[in-house]
């Protein structure tokens, strides 16, 4: 927590300890006198100092409210005494914790006779006294770091300056493993209801040390980088408002070759899209049918299972297979291998005939579990390196296990010659949307020797997939496709070091308490309306001026990370930093909205398609819709626009 942070949590108990003192000041007034019956004596007592108690409670808060709002994010100085009255209110809780002890006891006291109005209330307040000591206390747990001043001696550039010292060099060693181990602990508690095996231990190792690389060399709390979030969509925003270049994209021309090849490959996605969404099974079909998927599955899924297919891992009722033929329109026939088993590096795919396309079609699902989440995360760098194929290099290593195990079973298990032999002269197709794009670009590359015509089409993948030359050689067979602003296909360690970077530049050198930026924020994100225009110690300088970082700046971010460092080190001498750059993988095609316009019940959205490069998702988009224009349902819909579009001008 940052000392203001307290302002808007402080408010709103202000306004709840108030009702409840007003309510029991109401309920002493009115009984008032009236206290003669047994027991009534301790209840006199105890409403009398339960009423001083909270009022207390509120002064202490008032003035922690009061406190909290001054100053800014990196100007904590009038807020130095702030400490002092938390442990004060921290203090409060010991008589409150006692007091609410004494009410459980007279309310379950079976000699007290009195007014059932008074003893329900007496009980509420009780009840209420509990309910805040325990969310307290869970507060506590979740915000307590473990570290302490560990952290701050791991923040100092003096350990930096004097890592000579082999005295220094072992203490930052063991902080390092402390924050390690802190982060791990806290990734097997979210994950606590899977099983867990040796490679789910090293997944969270691996996934420990990002989130400790990452964050250690920054000061920022959650509310800094809420703050800092809804400052750069707000200062994004302006900029998009504002006269500019022309965005960068391979077709500046439309000449009609590139026009006609986008409009055949904009066909074959929004066909192949089916195939990427259905991976997903019934949780995909009830989310896009809510009031009729269920009726349709118990009708069409309670049969018998079918033999045709070889189906593996759990499918209960038939619902995932159900789903899939729901969303294709395949018979059960075409069905080559499903396989719905999961685990970490591990995820479902299934190997189908398309008759209309005349393809062999591998779609693999993306992220549905916590285990795809943990596939998802081990995002450290390994070697492909496979042969024939010149440009080996790096890769993302959670999705190349995952495609590594989908090639395994396609080739050892002959899943690809049953399906060849049946159509010996269809194209082989692999498609897959998130996590399942990004495998399917790898597992593609690791097909290309043995099925030289093979085609990928990758929706929404991890940005941060493949190296240069890698990204390079698949342009001949895969196409990714981007709607938007969409966050995954941006998503990489040294976008995300850039974003870093960003909200620690806007947050330390805002003018303006956190409260305000907040309260601004969320009303511009729910209503909308013009930017906020805060004003910052950025105003007036000059340009060689802002390469130099602020004195707030660098009391929010002590120290570079390594991975940060690796951005702008132009040297390539030196041994590959842990988190190099990767890239979106094939040829990329870009779907924005054009634009947009909002019924009653109902809005229609007009998208426009173009090829684009590498360089535009270089950088990560705030927006409400980065999260939206990932989802399945929207780059279906979106394609299917485009498809419909292509169709009519062509009948025209």
């Amino acid at each position: 927590l940052s000392g203001d942070h307290f302002s808007l949590p402080a408010i709103t108990f202000v306004i709840l300890f108030s009702c409840r003192w007003i309510g029991i000041l109401a309920l002493y007034t009115v009984h008032k006198g009236q206290f003669n019956c047994p027991g009534g004596g301790l209840l006199h007592s105890y409403l009398l100092i339960l009423l001083i108690l909270l009022a207390s409670i509120i002064c202490a808060l008032s003035a922690l409210v009061y406190v909290s709002m001054q100053g800014t994010i990196s100007n904590p100085g009038p807020r130095k005494s702030l400490p002092k009255l938390l442990y004060t209110r921290l203090l409060l809780y010991l008589p409150e914790f006692i007091w609410a002890v004494v009410g459980a006891v007279w309310v379950s006291d079976s000699s007290v006779h009195c007014e059932k109005t008074v003893i329900n209330v007496i009980i509420g307040t009780v009840i209420a006294s509990w309910v805040i000591i325990i969310f307290t206390i869970i507060g506590v747990v979740i915000v307590f770091d473990p570290l302490g001043g560990k952290k701050t001696f791991y923040l100092t550039d003096s350990v930096h300056r004097n890592l000579e010292s082999s005295q220094s060099g072992q203490l930052l060693y063991n902080v390092k493993n402390t924050a390690t181990r802190v982060w791990e602990k806290r990734i097997r508690l979210l994950c606590c209801c899977i099983v867990q095996d040796d490679d789910h231990r090293v997944a969270f190792t691996s996934i420990a040390e990002l989130f400790r690389a990452y964050f250690s060399d920054t000061d920022l709390v959650p509310s800094d980088i809420a703050a800092g979030l809804t400052l750069l969509h707000q200062e994004q925003d302006k900029m998009e408002s504002c006269p500019k270049e022309p965005e960068e994209v391979l077709c500046h021309s439309p000449s009609s070759l590139v026009t006609d090849d986008l409009d055949i490959e904009l066909e074959n996605a929004a066909r192949y899209m089916l195939f990427a969404a259905a991976a997903y099974g019934w949780p995909y079909y009830i989310y896009t049918n809510p009031f009729t998927a269920l009726c349709k599955l118990s009708g069409d899924c309670c049969g018998n299972r079918p033999t045709d297919s070889d189906i593996t891992g759990s499918d209960r009722h038939n619902f995932h297979f159900g789903s899939i033929l729901k969303i294709t329109g395949l018979q059960y026939r075409d069905f080559i291998h499903i396989s719905f088993h999961n685990k970490i590096y591990e995820i479902p795919f299934f190997v189908a005939l398309d008759h209309k396309k005349e393809a062999i079609v591998v779609a693999v699902r993306g992220t549905l579990s916590f285990e795809d989440i943990l596939t998802d995360l081990s995002a450290d760098c390994e070697d492909l390196t496979l042969e024939d194929v010149l440009e080996n290099g790096f890769v993302h290593k959670g999705i190349t296990q995952a495609a590594n195990y989908i090639y395994q079973k396609l080739i050892n298990d002959g899943i690809l010659n049953q399906a060849f032999t049946i159509a010996p002269e269809y194209k082989l197709v692999i498609v897959g949307h998130s996590l399942g794009g990004g495998t399917a670009s790898i597992l593609a590359i690791m097909l290309r020797n043995s099925f030289p015509t093979l085609r990928c089409y990758a929706f929404s993948p991890p940005g941060g997939l493949l190296s240069k030359s890698l990204a390079d050689y698949t342009k001949h067979f895969i196409v990714s496709v981007i709607v938007g602003k969409d966050l995954v296909a941006r998503l990489s360690m040294p976008n995300m070091e850039d974003l870093k970077r960003r909200i620690v530049r806007i947050v330390a050198n805002c003018n303006k308490p956190k409260y305000q930026i907040l309260l601004r924020g969320c009303w511009y994100e729910v209503f909308g309306g013009d930017p906020d225009n805060f004003p910052t110690e950025l105003d007036g300088r000059n340009q060689d001026a802002l390469t130099q970082p602020l004195l707030a700046e660098e009391s929010l971010m002590v120290h570079r990370s390594p991975s940060y460092n690796a951005l702008e080190d132009e040297s390539h001498l030196n041994s590959p930093p842990q988190y190099p750059r990767l890239y979106l993988p094939g040829k990329i095609i870009h779907i924005v909205e054009e634009s947009s316009s909002r019924r009653l019940c109902s809005s229609d959205i007009k998208y426009m398609a173009r090829w684009s490069n590498e360089t535009v998702f270089s950088s990560i988009l705030i927006s409400p819709k980065m999260i939206t224009d990932h989802m399945p349902d929207v780059v279906l819909k979106a394609l299917n626009s485009l498809s419909q579009e292509h169709g009519s001008c062509i009948s025209c």
